[in-house]
């Protein structure tokens, strides 16, 4: 075989590869919002959390009946997780201050990859495709900042969520007071849990808005106590860091482990 039809060989191997000099998008587990990575249309991006975002352009009509979406939202994004909700469930709220869209679905999963917690699965609504993307993208970045004050260890996890200005996802997912600054804790153990919640009422004046325990609340059974509260933004942070403090104590006397932030702590 001469070398002409070698190079030409060769030349339509690289085309049907993506082209000769072409570097592909990258795959690798969380990576950013990179479209079409894997080829489908539907693919947005991965974030922390085994985190995925997706959008459907034009949602079947017998699928959008079954699943009860009201007729004006044609198109949809998806965000599902394995592990964590309070991040994914903040950083839509991101999203719809930022985008012509809307949550119309939350739903925890009993996840975390066989950890104490649960997963998440989060639709939004809107009329226009490029919404529904742009929702997906805002929310798979602000994961990232959103998991900061996430610790983990073996033993458990603490999580610990602020927002200055509440808006309709997580007035859907826990009752938040739509414009006002809004906290969460979580621990688990759940007995961690009760203790963040005390900790936080008393180290600031808030407003209550919601308690999970694994048997009540809507905590998909998992193994920890979720506290949600409201008010002034100062008062809110103070709740949430003195929170955080006796947390990471009390996680750390049940084992050995050094427990670190997901990412980067931002509250």
């Amino acid at each position: 075989m001469n070398e002409a039809m070698i190079e030409k060989i060769m030349g339509e191997v690289m085309q049907k590869m993506g082209g000769e000099g072409e570097s592909k998008p990258s795959c690798k587990p969380a990576a950013s919002a990179v479209a079409g990575c894997c080829g489908l249309t539907e693919y947005v991006g991965t974030a922390t959390g085994r985190t995925i975002g997706l959008v459907i352009p034009n949602v079947d009509p017998l699928i959008h009946d079954l699943m009860k979406i009201d007729k004006k939202y044609r198109s949809i994004g998806i965000i599902g997780a394995r592990t964590g909700a309070g991040p994914q469930i903040f950083a839509a709220d991101e999203a719809v201050k930022a985008t012509n869209s809307e949550v119309i679905s939350i739903e925890l999963a009993r996840d975390t990859e066989g950890g104490a917690g649960h997963g998440s699965l989060i639709l939004f609504g809107a009329a226009d495709v490029p919404d529904a993307r742009r929702a997906v993208e805002v929310s798979l970045k602000e994961v990232e900042r959103t998991f900061g004050d996430v610790y983990g260890s073996p033993a458990g996890h603490l999580e610990f969520q602020y927002t200055a200005r509440a808006s309709g996802a997580l007035n859907k997912a826990f009752g938040a007071p739509i414009g006002q600054s809004f906290g969460i804790t979580v621990g688990a153990p759940a007995a961690i849990g009760v203790v963040l919640a005390d900790v936080a009422a008393k180290a600031a004046t808030v407003n209550a808005v919601g308690y999970s325990s694994p048997g009540n609340g809507g905590t998909s059974f998992s193994n920890e106590v979720i506290f949600t509260f409201s008010g002034d933004s100062g008062a809110v942070r103070q709740a949430l860091i003195a929170a955080r403090e006796v947390g990471l104590k009390l996680l750390s006397t049940m084992g050995p482990e050094e427990i670190k932030s997901t990412t980067t702590p931002y509250i």
